[in-house]
């Protein structure tokens, strides 16, 4: 799988994957990855992207030419365009299950007051945001899409059984959170693990986390199993 990520702020991403478990699934060959400097395909003065909005108002807006040439020069067949934007649909488990079948990711960091509508309807497949509230840029977001996205392919992560049971995951009974997890000491400041888990019976065990993972759902987010 290859990851474009469209960004003016290249050097961002330099620490953050080089202090993660990405760094070592791009050695090992997992994906690819290409940071993409946006203003290298601007033949403006000062490498200018950006300009005023028509009908007037506060800030400046993503043009639709300086991006539509990037979209092209990095677009193959069965490419996908997401543009990071706080208008797009919140990122979930699901999402990043669906987005980890596709060959070729292009995350576009939206800046500004935003992009170029023109350049949404038709170069843009999916528009992502990471939450309701605004952030500086979607640099941010490309990098939670990134690792969302890329810990689910094979290899990135090594023990493969934990991303079937953890938060978020479709279980029995729907969507829901992780149950606890506990290791040693058996016992720290007076509370001690749960007798069950040190009692070798995998199959109570596998009961008592099903039925704690929704217990956990129910007290803290009610809402993931109102989506069932």
């Amino acid at each position: 799988m290859k990851f474009d990520i469209v960004t003016l702020f290249p050097n961002y991403f330099n620490s953050p994957i080089k202090e993660s478990l990405l760094a070592k699934a791009i050695d090992k060959k997992v994906f690819n990855l290409n940071i993409v400097d946006l203003r290298s395909f601007s033949n403006l003065n000062h490498k200018q992207v950006d300009d005023k909005p028509y009908g007037g108002g506060a800030g400046m807006v993503m043009r639709a030419d300086i991006l539509a040439a990037c979209v092209q020069s990095l677009k193959k067949r069965g490419s996908k365009v997401i543009l990071l934007d706080p208008t797009g649909q919140t990122v979930t488990q699901k999402i990043a299950l669906q987005l980890s079948k596709e060959t070729h990711l292009i995350l576009i960091c939206g800046r500004y007051e935003g992009v170029d509508q023109r350049f949404k309807d038709k170069y843009v497949d999916t528009q992502l945001s990471i939450g309701d509230y605004v952030l500086n840029g979607g640099e941010v977001a490309s990098l939670v899409v990134l690792e969302t996205v890329a810990r689910l392919l094979p290899g990135t992560i090594g023990n493969s059984d934990s991303l079937e049971n953890e938060s978020f995951s479709d279980r029995q009974g729907g969507i829901q959170l992780d149950y606890p997890h506990y290791t040693r000491p058996e016992v720290f400041e007076g509370i001690s693990v749960p007798e069950i888990l040190i009692s070798g019976n995998h199959q109570k065990i596998e009961e008592w986390r099903q039925n704690k993972a929704r217990e956990a759902t129910e007290k803290l987010r009610p809402d993931l199993l109102k989506r069932v």
